[in-house]
């Protein structure tokens, strides 16, 4: 259905009109007829006609000054004018306005037709384009909570989230650099204040989480994680890399009117801990702040600035530069860490030169803390009383800094390469036995799932690492053991290739013919023949 308002003081030509689209589309189209500029304007803002045939010379307004008002409320309605005034500044300010056509009277019932029918083009190619927006929308509204799900569990709860950042930064048009966490608690108030989460509520929180997440983003422009037993991460990128007090105090009224609302709206209690600011790839510092604000403290809302202080670092002390080695230590990055060190030893060397004791001991320290790392991680299979017996005499023996340089750098490459060599030692185990499993296990019904449940990891980092040391996916590598049994099948001449492909672990045989034609070039059939 197109609306079509027809405006012309002519009442000659308004009937001349309606009888052409009448009779060529029928009840394709509403009609509404003006005689006057002021008339078309308000019939325009309650009618919102699709197309509108405008004569220039009415009463008043004339068309074009029509138009003009008309577009401040309708932008999208095909303008076609129709006129006996066939003047250049006219058609040069209809072109302007976007008027799809300028026609002169008088006008033949051919070019009506055609310029309608053209007119209905463009709005079902809109129309059109509208409808694809709003499946895509839809679509995303499905798949974004999946998307950021995913990013919550890989940044803060799997030891290698940090590279798959990049890629979740694009999919979620992540511009900022720098986050900081807010963990949210739920559950029905206990002794000592303490919130308590019954299987009911734990049935019911799956219910209310799509508004959960909703209600949040409306307080916090965040990336929502899943729900973890009765906490709910909410990541917040921002700009800057600290939380002035200020801010803080804006973040805390925030995440306060937050669990007010969603208690409310619930029936239970809701708890926030604020971790602060941290990179991207540090997440995980701000999940264990925002955890411990929630654990040791009553409050409904608790910001990790307001507990009980900690030690603080002294002056001028490079505590992001540490920080930032020894996360680079436990993901074996030694090109990240030896850049990382160095610039920490040019520090002691650039500010404490004459204190050669003290940077001998924080050489030292920086080496046990990097071993013990490596230790907790498998990198360090055994650990004895005398492991370390000569690291003391070695540094003290080292005759400048040059010399203690090469022995801190040669020690943390060497917790690196540890470390990195236990977790290729440990992936590769893991793909063994999944291969394993498969190969086993290929004739069933098999799943992604279903191997990393076997392997114990979760679905998305096993088929991330299966694709790392496969170098295939887990179905490329499914269907090839797959095929390669069929084809051994397919030399006795007793089967047929329905039971074959029933062996093979496919339940229906044009699916099982595509795939081995996919696989092979030729189908079953044909491969059987040229046995």
């Amino acid at each position: 259905m197109y609306r079509v308002l027809i405006a012309d003081d002519e009442g000659i030509m308004l009937e001349a009109l309606k009888n052409i689209i009448t009779s060529n589309f029928g009840n394709e189209c509403e009609l509404a007829f003006a005689k006057t500029g002021r008339a078309v304007v308000e019939l325009a803002e309650s009618f919102r006609p699709d197309i509108a045939f405008m004569d220039i010379q009415m009463p008043g307004i004339n068309g074009i000054q029509a138009i003009k008002e008309i577009r401040k409320f309708n932008i999208s309605t095909k303008f076609i004018i129709i006129t006996a005034y066939d003047k250049f500044d006219y058609a040069k300010e209809a072109i302007n306005l976007g008027v799809i056509e300028y026609l002169t009277k008088p006008v033949k019932r051919s070019v009506v037709v055609e310029v309608l029918e053209r007119a209905m083009g463009q709005i079902n190619a809109e129309r059109q384009k509208r409808s694809d927006n709003l499946k895509i929308q839809e679509k995303l509204e499905t798949v974004i909570p999946i998307v950021e799900n995913g990013f919550v569990n890989s940044m803060i709860l799997q030891e290698e989230g940090v590279g798959d950042l990049t890629y979740y930064k694009m999919l979620l048009d992540i511009q900022q650099e720098h986050a900081y966490v807010v963990l949210l608690q739920f559950g029905l108030p206990g002794e000592g204040g303490i919130l308590t989460t019954p299987v009911g509520l734990s049935v019911k929180a799956q219910s209310f989480y799509p508004e959960c997440c909703t209600i949040c983003k409306e307080f916090f422009d965040c990336i929502v994680g899943p729900i973890m037993t009765n906490r709910i991460v909410l990541v917040v990128p921002c700009k800057e890399d600290t939380q002035e007090y200020g801010e803080r105090i804006q973040i805390i009224e925030q995440a306060r009117h937050l669990t007010r609302k969603l208690g409310s709206r619930f029936e239970a209690k809701f708890r926030a801990g604020i971790g602060k600011t941290y990179r991207m790839e540090e997440l995980k510092l701000s999940y264990s702040e925002a955890y411990r604000a929630l654990s040791e403290s009553s409050s409904s809302v608790a910001h990790v600035d307001d507990l009980t202080l900690r030690g603080e670092y002294a002056g001028d002390y490079p505590g992001e530069t540490e920080r930032r080695l020894f996360q680079q230590i436990a993901r074996a990055d030694w090109p990240g860490a030896r850049q990382t060190a160095n610039e920490f030893f040019d520090w002691m060397i650039r500010n404490y030169y004459d204190d050669k004791a003290d940077i001998q001991l924080k050489v030292l320290e920086f080496v046990i803390w990097a071993e013990r790392e490596a230790f907790m991680n498998g990198g360090i299979e055994s650990y004895s009383f005398h492991s370390r017996k000569d690291y003391m005499r070695t540094v003290l023996e080292c005759p400048d800094y040059t010399t203690l340089r090469e022995w801190f750098l040669r020690k943390l490459e060497d917790v690196c390469r540890k470390i990195a060599t236990r977790r290729e030692e440990q992936s590769e185990s893991v793909i063994s036995k999944a291969k394993a499993y498969i190969d086993q296990n290929f004739s069933k019904e098999l799943s992604l799932d279903d191997v990393s449940r076997i392997v114990n990891i979760s679905p998305y980092y096993f088929s991330k690492l299966f694709k790392e040391e496969s170098g295939e996916n887990f179905i490329e590598y499914l269907t090839k053991v797959r095929i390669a049994y069929a084809k051994e099948l397919l030399k006795n001449p007793s089967l047929s290739i329905k039971e074959i492909c029933m062996m093979s672990g496919y339940s229906d045989p044009n699916y099982f013919s595509r795939i081995f034609k996919k696989q092979e070039g030729i189908t079953p059939s044909e491969y059987r023949e040229g046995l």
